[in-house]
């Protein structure tokens, strides 16, 4: 009986023995995973149906998704889905293969706000806490280890649309143990991005700290990682994706808690998902395809080459451009038009031909309508068809190009002055208040470019100058810049208030959207208001009537022209825009040029639509006047013979 008790104590003192030294291992782990788990800032929410704020926050669980019976189980077999089961648990996802995949209510290529407000629910119903899943990964020939954390996304909405989405970072160690990382501290730090990441050194003055929790910015909707605050620009490259992402303020803080993943993939437990090899997501075609799980990335196999062939830094999206349209936002813009229009195509192909055959139409019509040929100067005031004009105001550039190319550099160092005066009286005033932070962590906000005082009023004074430029030379009087420039500052709170005036009307009638015909009427009508300021001293409302009245009769030529000038304005931004694929120059340096090169357009445009303004004068003064048309009910024709004490309608 003694024997036999020995026995047992002894058996018993082994396993504790043996169990004890895993124990604490897995507490250090834990104790590091909770020491170092991030605190992730994203876009505060307003509006649950507002794409520019974070509609999915915070980071959650999976749990939203597994034993949902809303969520469908399908596996792709042929060309068909085949419904496999609803509400699906982690133990049924287990050893499930690619071709399986997970299919949330709503439609990803037509969101609207259907996710977004699913995901709103489940929130309030307590199923989609903050979480964050901690992950040791390991890689042969490499010491110590990597922690990652993984972000699971209810939807990802961006320029793709695709249900569920998973981000993250990493935190590497160089160390053999948990316990001695608490002791020695990280070396490396990676966020992940789309396809790739950005990495860099743990004691980089970029990696936002409290205490030893990084601090990480999620983009809105495409939920890529970062280390602030900012607007950055993905060109593709290493994996980056193509668009923008929006880090900027407003911001809110989230604090999702630590669940520490098993080292090695299960097949059974409340940990068996990481054994799905399946799409979190419905079926679609390329990039809005449910994307995978945390599993099948080369990350979690190979974190530290993996790591190694991530980018240094990331190119930010420049706040401002000098002058114009800033070309790296023109870029984010023409991104996301073409990724609707794909979506679009995902859909309906037949719809998204139909809109790429009628835009081709709208173009072509009127290229092929016009006349080109031929170019004639001389006269200034004559009738020209449109394209005539576009051509004649090349030439006309052409031939007066250092006169028109120095109007251009004062247009660029007005704006700079004035940009300049306009921060410092900013900074003047900032400096007697606090204010101009937008999250804890210091960094200030730039001034909105929409309320520029340089580009507000330097772009309608180089137009004008232009416009007086050319009025002298017709008239034979001084062309040189000063005695142009002084004709444009006797009149110039006219032509800066005509043209805010204008702005804000068509911006008004655009805002109640039944008012966008007569936006697009006025448009056309007050085009020359400028022309008949400077060419005859109209004030303000004289010349918007006699900017209507011109143009009454010649509507279509009109608008035409005036939107071949203006697409041709914009048309170097986006060029430039798509360099950014194919160049390593940096944003700001791009926005610079593409500064120059608008300055130099609105010298062109100006020309242009000063040669039109001469073209309807001259056909003003030599063609019958137009009939004006009139809202009032037009009278029958009273009958020669009316019969007594009758009365005509």
């Amino acid at each position: 009986m003694a024997i036999r008790i020995s026995v047992v104590v002894a058996v018993l003192v082994l396993c504790l023995a043996a169990a004890t030294p895993a124990s604490a291992s897995e507490s250090a782990t834990q104790r590091l995973v909770d020491a170092y788990s991030p605190i992730v800032m994203l876009r505060a929410q307003h509006d649950v149906c507002n794409t520019s704020q974070e509609q999915y926050a915070p980071p959650t669980t999976v749990n939203t998704v597994l034993g949902n019976p809303r969520v469908q189980l399908l596996e792709h077999v042929g060309r068909r889905m085949v419904v496999k089961g609803r509400g699906p648990g982690a133990a049924e996802l287990a050893g499930l293969g690619g071709n399986f995949y997970l299919n949330l209510p709503g439609n990803p290529l037509q969101p609207g706000c259907t996710y977004a407000r699913a995901f709103r629910q489940l929130r309030r119903a307590g199923r989609a806490p903050a979480v964050t899943y901690a992950h040791i990964a390991r890689e042969p020939g490499h010491s110590g280890f990597a922690l990652q954390y993984w972000f699971y996304y209810y939807f990802n909405q961006f320029n793709d649309l695709h249900e569920s989405d998973w981000e993250g970072m990493q935190i590497t160690f160089a160390a053999p143990n948990a316990t001695r990382a608490l002791a020695v501290g990280p070396d490396q730090i990676v966020v992940f991005q789309h396809s790739g990441g950005e990495h860099t050194s743990w004691d980089d003055s970029k990696v936002e700290k409290r205490g030893r929790h990084p601090v990480v910015y999620s983009a809105a909707g495409s939920h890529a990682t970062f280390y602030r605050s900012a607007l950055w620009l993905g060109t593709g490259q290493n994996g980056s994706g193509v668009g923008c992402d929006n880090t900027t303020a407003p911001l809110t803080a989230s604090h999702p808690g630590a669940v520490l993943l098993p080292d090695t993939i299960p097949r059974t437990g409340r940990f068996a998902w990481l054994d799905y090899y399946g799409h979190w997501g419905q079926r679609e075609a390329g990039f809005n395809d449910g994307p995978q799980g945390p599993n099948t990335k080369k990350v979690w196999k190979t974190p530290f080459s993996w790591m190694d062939g991530t980018r240094t830094r990331s190119p930010e999206v420049p706040g401002d451009s000098l002058m114009g349209p800033t070309v790296s936002h023109t870029f984010c813009g023409a991104v996301a038009t073409v990724s609707r229009y794909i979506n679009l195509k995902a859909q309906t192909s037949p719809g998204a031909i139909a809109i790429a055959v009628g835009i081709i139409v709208l173009v072509a019509l009127p290229l092929i309508l016009t006349s080109w040929w031929p170019v004639q100067l001389e006269p200034l005031r004559t009738a020209r068809a449109g394209g005539q004009i576009i051509l004649a105001a090349g030439r006309f550039c052409g031939r007066h190009l250092a006169s028109l190319v120095l109007i251009a550099v004062v247009a660029l160092l007005a704006v700079g002055l004035l940009d300049a005066l306009e921060w410092l009286v900013r900074h003047l005033l900032s400096a007697r208040r606090a204010g101009g932070s937008f999250t804890d962590s210091g960094y200030t906000s730039a001034p909105s470019p929409a309320l520029s005082i340089g580009r507000t009023i330097a772009t309608p004074f180089a137009a004008a100058i232009v416009i007086a430029f050319i009025r002298n030379l017709e008239r034979g009087q001084d062309a040189r810049l000063p005695a142009t420039t002084m004709a444009v500052l006797r009149r110039l709170w006219r032509l800066i208030a005509v043209h805010i005036l204008i702005l804000v009307a068509l911006a008004v009638l655009v805002a109640t959207v039944i008012g966008i015909p007569i936006a697009i009427v006025k448009f056309i009508d007050w085009q020359f208001a400028e022309q008949e300021i400077l060419y005859e001293d109209r004030k303000i409302r004289d010349a918007l009537r006699g900017s209507t009245r011109l143009v009454r009769g010649h509507r279509w030529h009109t608008g035409t022209v005036a939107v071949a000038l203006w697409v041709l304005s914009q048309a170097p931004a986006v060029l430039l825009g798509a360099a950014f694929i194919f160049t390593s120059i940096p944003a700001v340096d791009i926005n610079l040029l593409g500064a120059v090169i608008y300055a130099l357009l609105v010298v062109y445009v100006s020309s242009g639509r000063t040669l039109l303004y001469l073209d309807l004068a001259y056909r003003h003064a030599h063609e019958p006047a137009p009939a004006r048309r009139t809202w009032r009910l037009r009278r029958k024709r009273a009958e020669p013979a009316a019969v007594p004490g009758t009365s005509s309608a």
